[in-house]
């Protein structure tokens, strides 16, 4: 009974929103802003992050809306533990308030949950409410949501190398679909469409094996103010690319985008 009200919500939800074509199956957001958007009026940086935290489910939302089937987010590098430390132990914090706000109203929603990264240097009791958000979501379908925390591009590579190499695979059988089978993002599909908000131009270690032939789209709009509007504009951008793999366009393509 509640899947097929997810259903009928979904539809209700998809018919309200302006018909874009082609769509990205797979869209990723770098997170940036939240710093500045907090300054901006006077406030701790903190206090940023948390607005940052509260638009996710407004993102979910919009995307979902439109029908993209992935998405995923950029909450926490491997190189944010370098900040300062009341910095970091608020944004674990946040993550966790986040998971116990957030998961049971996404799974509601017919929204599944994974994890990219690493989780080792957690708390246990953090560990166990990731684990118990992902198991509690893993039979959703409406579309899969991926959190990026204690994530770096480089890290996930290394370790997919040491994890080829603990299992012996013969060199002629490393390939890049093996390969591709060691990474974090294993049963992901590749990003169609990387989102950066905050007018930053660069991709800071985020999916770099994954982005290979991925759009980019940058907004000077900050985390916490991107909303139905920019999630519209990015949508629309990506539906007039030309997208070229290695010099050659999507198979199915049309003028103005690819065939997703």
């Amino acid at each position: 009974m509640k899947r097929a009200r997810v259903v009928v919500e979904a539809k209700a939800a998809a018919s309200s929103v302006k018909r874009i074509s082609p769509l990205p199956k797979h869209v990723a957001i770098i997170m940036d802003g939240n710093g500045r958007w907090a300054e901006k009026r006077g406030l701790p940086r903190l206090l940023g992050h948390r607005a940052g935290t509260d638009n996710v489910r407004r993102v979910v939302e919009g995307f979902s809306r439109y029908g993209v089937e992935y998405l995923t987010l950029y909450a926490f590098s491997t190189e944010n533990w370098r900040r300062p430390g009341e910095e970091v132990n608020g944004l674990l914090d946040i993550l966790a308030q986040m998971i116990d706000r957030e998961t049971r109203v996404l799974h509601e929603k017919g929204v599944k949950i994974g994890h990219l990264g690493r989780l080792d240097a957690l708390s246990s009791e953090l560990q166990g409410k990731v684990h118990k958000a992902i198991e509690m979501t893993k039979n959703n379908t409406r579309m899969t949501l991926s959190i990026a925390f204690d994530y770096g591009g480089r890290a996930e590579i290394l370790e997919a190398v040491r994890r080829l190499i603990r299992d012996h695979v013969a060199l002629e059988d490393i390939t890049e679909s093996s390969f591709n089978k060691y990474l974090y993002t294993a049963n992901v599909p590749e990003p169609d469409l990387i989102i950066r908000t905050g007018g930053e131009q660069r991709l800071s270690n985020f999916l770099i094996w994954q982005a290979a032939y991925s759009e980019f789209y940058s907004t000077p709009v900050l985390w916490p103010d991107f909303g139905e509007k920019e999630i519209e504009e990015a949508l629309t951008a990506y539906s007039h690319r030309e997208r070229r793999f290695g010099g050659l366009k999507a198979e199915g393509e049309t003028k103005g985008g690819s065939g997703n």
